[in-house]
C-alpha cells in the first residue's frame, strides 16, 4: 500500500513527504528481514518495532528540506491510536490532521479542505492501536553505529516507486529523522528537534472545524 495516485495527488509536497515517511516507519516484515539480514540487524529491526508499538504520544518541532532545497518548519503531534497533526509554519499554508476517523488535508491559502478515510491512507499504519508486522514493505538496509540506528524501507511489490530512510537516535532509541527518495531519485528530508515523547496532549489538537463553511453560512 504505497498510496494511491488519487490520495497523493491531493497532498502538496510538504504534507506528502511527512506522511509518506510516517506511514513507512511501521512497514517492516520480519520474515523478509530474517532472510536478508544478520541476527544483529534483525535485532535492530525488532527494537524499532517494539519502540513504535510502545509509542503513545509525540510532540516535536520539525524542519523539512525538499529536493529544491526549500526549507519548511512546523510542529508535529501524534497521539496513538488514530490521531496526528502536522502544522506548518507560514509561509507554508498547510495543516494535516488525523482525528481517528478522517485524514484531513487543509490548504489555508486556497481555503480548501479534503477529508479522506484514515484507514485508506498510509498514516493508518503508524496510528493503529497495534502495529503489526506486514509483508507489504521490506527493509532494504539496516545500520547501527555512532549513536544512530538507520533503516531503509521500500515497497515490496513496487520497490522502484521510492524508499524512505528512517533514522533513530540510539541509547535510548528515539525517532530523529526520515528521508524520502521518490521514483525520480529526489530526496525530501524531515528532521525532528526538541522532541517530547509520552507527554499529555490536548485532544483539541486533533479536531478541525472548517472556518470557511461557517463564513459561507453567514453570507
Amino acid at each position: 500500500m504505497w498510496a494511491s495516485a488519487r490520495f497523493w495527488s491531493a497532498i502538496t509536497a510538504p504534507g506528502r513527504a511527512a506522511l509518506l515517511a510516517v506511514s513507512l516507519l511501521v512497514a517492516v516484515s520480519a520474515p523478509a528481514a530474517a532472510q536478508l539480514f544478520s541476527p544483529e540487524q534483525i535485532a535492530q529491526i525488532n527494537r524499532v518495532q517494539t519502540y513504535l508499538n510502545a509509542l503513545t504520544t509525540l510532540e516535536s518541532r520539525f524542519v523539512q528540506v525538499d529536493p529544491n532545497g526549500y526549507f519548511a518548519e512546523g510542529s508535529l503531534f501524534i497521539s496513538r491510536p488514530g490521531k496526528m497533526r502536522f502544522e506548518y509554519d507560514p509561509p507554508t499554508p498547510l495543516l494535516l490532521v488525523a482525528d481517528g476517523t478522517w485524514f484531513i488535508h487543509v490548504d489555508k491559502e486556497l481555503e480548501e479542505v479534503s477529508h479522506i478515510p484514515l484507514s485508506s491512507t498510509p498514516a493508518a499504519f503508524l496510528l493503529r492501536e497495534e502495529i503489526r508486522l506486514d509483508s507489504d514493505y521490506q527493509v532494504r538496509g539496516v545500520s547501527a553505529g555512532k549513536g544512530l540506528v538507520t533503516l531503509e524501507i521500500v515497497e515490496r511489490e513496487n520497490p522502484e516507486a521510492g524508499a524512505v530512510e528512517v533514522v533513530f537516535e540510539d541509547q535510548p532509541l528515539r525517532l530523529k529523522q526520515w528521508t524520502i527518495t521518490d521514483a525520480q531519485g529526489l530526496d525530501t528530508r524531515v528532521t525532528l528537534t526538541g522532541s517530547r515523547f509520552g507527554g499529555a496532549l490536548d485532544d483539541g489538537l486533533f479536531r478541525f472545524k472548517n472556518p470557511w463553511l461557517e463564513n459561507e453560512g453567514r453570507n
